[in-house]
């Protein structure tokens, strides 16, 4: 199988293409979603690692594809908003106040002895109230303009523009958004040796670490599908339908 010129592409694109190089990207704490548009080399070198070595794990991940890992780059931008709405907004909505329970009552038992869950408490709670405004915002006007322009390109004919002009406006908003949520869960993942339990920790604790974890795991598939894959479609869209 030919290799992929991996030094000419973003993280983003990479990731893009094939969605299971995320586990690799991960694993070397490369940002691929926030900070996606940054090219592959200068993204290893930013972490301290050699590009070749994780060139050679993307090569291997390639030799040894995985057929159930979804194909996001082919699907038509309409599935893929779906997806996100079905999945992580829905997601975001069911799962953030069930952790949010959880950790107030860890905090509320251990923060004598790890302070630190005071922190990682009140960024939960921020993040969790600006996800709740993003997520409206991505629902109630961006999205609903989107499925129009698929919908116009599906039927051959042309559509008006965006009532600001350009979609490019609250695209921006909605990355700059994206990064904040990123840093945020950053000083999460380092408040909390990156989601791994004290000796101490009851069974409430490590689950909630767990859960945190997974939160984290989820939106940064979320972000991603949206910052590399949605946004970049959604901006070629426009070009193509609006008058």
């Amino acid at each position: 199988m030919k290799q992929k010129d991996y030094n000419s592409c973003t993280v983003g694109e990479i990731v893009a293409d094939n969605f299971a190089t995320a586990k690799v990207f991960s694993r070397y704490h490369i940002d691929f979603c926030c900070h996606g548009n940054t090219p592959f080399t200068e993204a290893c070198r930013n972490r301290g690692i050699d590009p070749e070595v994780v060139v050679r794990e993307l090569d291997a991940l390639q030799e040894n594809m995985e057929n159930n890992v979804p194909d996001f780059a082919g699907w038509p931008i309409d599935l893929l908003i779906d997806y996100v709405l079905k999945i992580h907004h829905r997601g975001i909505r069911a799962k953030g106040p069930q952790i949010e329970v959880l950790l107030n009552k860890v905090t509320e038992v251990h923060s004598k002895n790890h302070p630190e869950l005071l922190q990682i408490q009140a960024l939960f709670r921020d993040s969790l109230s600006d996800l709740n405004n993003h997520l409206l915002k991505e629902e109630n006007v961006l999205f609903p303009y989107v499925y129009e322009m698929f919908q116009a390109k599906e039927k051959g004919r042309k559509t008006a523009k965006f009532h600001c002009d350009t979609i490019l406006y609250p695209i921006e908003v909605m990355e700059s958004e994206h990064s904040l949520e990123g840093e945020r869960f950053e000083k999460i993942s380092l408040l909390t040796n990156k989601f791994t339990a004290p000796e101490d920790a009851c069974a409430s604790f490590r689950l909630v670490l767990q859960q945190l974890r997974q939160f984290d795991e989820a939106l940064h598939e979320h972000i991603h599908l949206e910052n590399n894959i949605i946004f970049p479609g959604a901006l070629k869209l426009e070009k193509e339908v609006t008058v």
